[in-house]
């Protein structure tokens, strides 16, 4: 879990469908009629003109003489795989970070298969631990221990880990800038010397011109709010990272825990990386209060009230709307910026880093579309790519959120007593399966999600009935 808009030191005020593929996005292209061809055409003329006039008059990428091919907004894991993917490509990419790096990011780093599946080749993971068991428990009770002789995940510490993927971007090509926030993208205006150029302007007023922008800044995205993203889920985590004595850090090794917590949809974790545990919590966003007094609990109830947090912070992660922009023009978002996260686990990671490399692989198509016809059909392709994969995994995540919300105690059951369960669990961690793909070839997994969706439509049936006020108990 992870986001841009972090709140440090939080205290008890703290903040609170798929589609179908390539050949779908192809056919969506090749619906444009001849007459919006033909105006592109024109459009590309004189916006052709229009550029020369501009470049003899101020210098054709605000001074600098420079066009990149691919921009990237953002280096955290989507930035920064975004920015791979285009320089791997062997385009000119520019990725533009506001801090300096490393820099802490609030998050619990677990690295799970579909994360590991999704790193730059050669790629080494700075893991702090390898995990081989998981505790559960209910609110403090009902704990249970599951084991494992292969490792689940792994864990890291998101400055080192970030640095990394940065590095990897800059191995492969791309330029980095640290230290330079982004204050907006214009299409339009006198910034643009013609449509197949994207401007991007900074704080401190410099404009950088690109042909192809990938919005990566997190869920408080600048370059998300200009294509337009729309959220639907939006949780507060709140989380400490503290230094243990060696004895403490020795019964934590290899083990986490996950306990699903008071608030609906909540739940708690420990995860360990050698002298440091990092233990968190997080629901729904409204909350702040009660979210901050399960933390303060779980932390008690553990036994690591007299130690003495390095970190105290605080995050709002966002989830999207199903049917929410990942494009505008030439500009593709992706990651925290796009909305993508899983909605039950609020696990984004991995939907950072397969979201950024796709954005940055349709970047560079973008980046040679010769009209806004053509651009739009590689951001059409794009969108269809995220939906088809990453937008089916969190179809099934919003639905399993609904089942957690309302019957954790039968979820806690199912895990920590039924073992094909716990093996699914393993499954979904090490990589080997997705959500998705569990629903689809687990017939009682299938069997229970058609269920629920039948209540739901029942209540939402009865609640109409009743003038919208809910099921009659009298």
């Amino acid at each position: 879990m992870s986001s841009d808009d972090d709140v440090r030191d939080a205290g008890p005020g703290a903040g609170e469908g798929a589609g179908r593929g390539e050949g779908q996005a192809e056919g969506a292209g090749a619906g444009v009629d001849a007459g919006q061809a033909d105006q592109g055409a024109v459009d590309e003329a004189v916006d052709g003109a229009l550029g020369e006039a501009v470049g003899e008059a101020a210098g054709e990428s605000g001074g600098t003489g420079e066009v990149w091919d691919v921009v990237v907004v953002g280096a955290g894991p989507a930035g920064s795989s975004a920015a791979h993917a285009a320089a791997t490509a062997g385009r000119r990419v520019l990725l533009l970070e506001k801090a300096e790096l490393p820099r802490y990011k609030t998050c619990g780093g677990g690295i799970i298969g579909p994360s590991r599946d999704a790193l730059p080749p050669g790629f080494v993971l700075p893991l702090k631990d390898r995990i081989h068991a998981v505790t559960f428990s209910m609110d403090g009770k009902l704990t249970r221990t599951r084991r494992s002789k292969q490792m689940l995940f792994g864990l890291v510490n998101r400055p080192e880990f970030d640095a990394g993927l940065v590095a990897a971007a800059e191995k492969a090509g791309a330029t980095v800038r640290t230290g330079t926030a982004v204050s907006r993208v214009e299409q339009h205006g006198t910034a643009v010397p013609d449509r197949r150029t994207v401007a991007v302007v900074l704080a401190d007023g410099e404009t950088v011109l690109a042909r192809a922008v990938v919005g990566a800044d997190g869920s408080a995205s600048r370059i998300g709010a200009h294509v337009g993203v729309e959220m639907d889920q939006v949780d507060l985590g709140l989380e400490a990272e503290i230094p243990v004595p060696e004895t403490v850090a020795e019964d934590w090794k290899g083990r986490v825990l996950i306990d699903w917590g008071p608030l609906p949809g909540s739940y708690g974790w420990v995860f360990p990386k050698g002298d440091t545990l990092t233990v968190g919590v997080i629901s729904a966003k409204g909350e702040g209060a009660a979210t901050k007094r399960y933390l303060d609990d779980f932390i008690a109830r553990l036994g690591l009230a007299g130690f003495e947090p390095a970190v105290s912070s605080g995050h709002l992660t966002r989830c999207r709307k199903p049917d929410s922009p990942l494009s505008r023009g030439r500009v593709l978002v992706a990651g925290d910026a796009a909305g993508l996260l899983e909605p039950w686990t609020r696990e984004g990671i991995s939907f950072a880093l397969r979201s950024g490399r796709l954005a940055g692989e349709w970047a560079v198509k973008i980046s040679e579309a010769q009209d806004a016809v053509d651009a739009r059909r590689q951001a059409l392709n794009y969108a269809f790519a995220v939906k088809a994969g990453l937008g089916v995994e969190m179809g099934v995540g919003k639905r399993m959120l609904t089942v957690f919300e309302a019957r954790p105690r039968m979820l806690h059951a199912a895990i920590t007593g039924f073992r094909p369960a716990w093996r699914a669990f393993a499954r979904i961690t090490r990589g080997s399966t997705t959500l998705a793909d569990l629903v689809r070839t687990y017939p009682l997994a299938r069997k229970a999600l058609q269920m629920l969706d039948a209540r739901q439509a029942a209540a939402a049936v009865a609640a109409a009935g009743n003038g919208g006020r809910g099921p009659d108990k009298g």
